[in-house]
């Protein structure tokens, strides 16, 4: 992935080497590894109501590439691989959200290593990349990538890395369009279709991700031979039914909080295929 070609976002914070605050309790908020504490000790997600995406569509129109601005020189690789990347999603969304008639209000990004605070209570490196709706904040620390190579056999590589940022991103969309409220009310309601709606949400966030894919890939000199295929390799690697086998030696659908493998896949390639994101709708699919 030719990456620094992007343009660059403002909203990356870089907490790595601070000590922000021990974590105390649990780390809330919405996660790609995340689903590991779910399916070890209980609990559920959010979800997401494909009703709510309806006004919008794509996003491949993208401006021209450029070299990284002067400005941005001084970070190191990870940090400007990270600001690439989210301003490559700002510019996807703001897009898709200025041709419904709406403002996208860009979610920020922490950096951390260890711990840090969040609104959420708190973000450590066992949750790994997560969203918290709270403060509408991205949460990553940069060694989930050699944990989800190391147990969970994700081959890796910028683009794969790239996809779990945008995949996260998708969270802040779905918050920004009120389905994390919306589903919230919905589970409430309903506890019995809590975990279902959990998945819907996971899946539609993989299906957003697949938009900001096509986005990059209409650019025309970003991708590489293989970029997708490295989405598609972590997507599949933090399915429920390859996690809860690897953790747990059995596969349990009724306890899945994210969705399989397969589904994961799909999605992605649906939002990948289409670039549209009305046809992310997870909910009545």
């Amino acid at each position: 992935m030719r990456w620094r070609k992007l343009e660059r976002s403002q909203n990356v914070e870089d907490r790595r080497g601070s000590k922000a605050g021990a974590v105390a309790g649990g780390v809330g908020g919405l996660g790609i590894i995340g689903v590991l504490i779910a399916l070890l000790f209980g609990g559920g997600g959010g979800g997401g109501l494909g009703d709510a995406l309806s006004g919008l569509g794509s996003g491949s129109a993208a401006p021209q590439s450029q070299e990284q601005p002067p400005e941005y020189q001084g970070l190191d690789e990870v940090e400007d691989f990270v600001t690439a990347i989210l301003g490559s999603t700002e510019t996807v969304w703001n897009k898709v959200f200025a041709d419904a008639g709406q403002t996208y209000q860009p979610t920020t990004l922490v950096l951390f290593s260890g711990f840090t605070d969040s609104g959420c209570g708190g973000a450590n490196a066992q949750v790994g990349p997560h969203y918290c709706p709270l403060d509408k904040t991205i949460y990553i620390d940069r060694d989930f990538y050699a944990e989800l190579e190391r147990r969970f056999g994700a081959s890796g590589g910028d683009f794969a890395e790239a996809y779990v940022v945008a995949h996260e991103v998708a969270h802040h969309v779905q918050n920004e369009l009120g389905i994390m409220d919306s589903v919230r009310t919905e589970q409430q309601r309903d506890p019995g279709q809590a975990n279902a709606y959990s998945v819907a949400l996971e899946l539609q966030a993989d299906c957003l991700a697949g938009v900001w894919a096509n986005s990059i890939f209409q650019r025309g000199d970003v991708l590489e031979q293989g970029d997708i295929e490295e989405a598609l390799n972590a997507a599949s690697s933090v399915g429920d039914d390859r996690i809860q086998q690897a953790t747990q030696g059995q596969v349990n659908p009724e306890t899945w909080t994210h969705g399989s493998s397969q589904q994961r896949v799909d999605w992605f390639t649906q939002g990948y295929q289409t670039g549209d994101a009305t046809r992310c709708d997870t909910f009545n699919s």
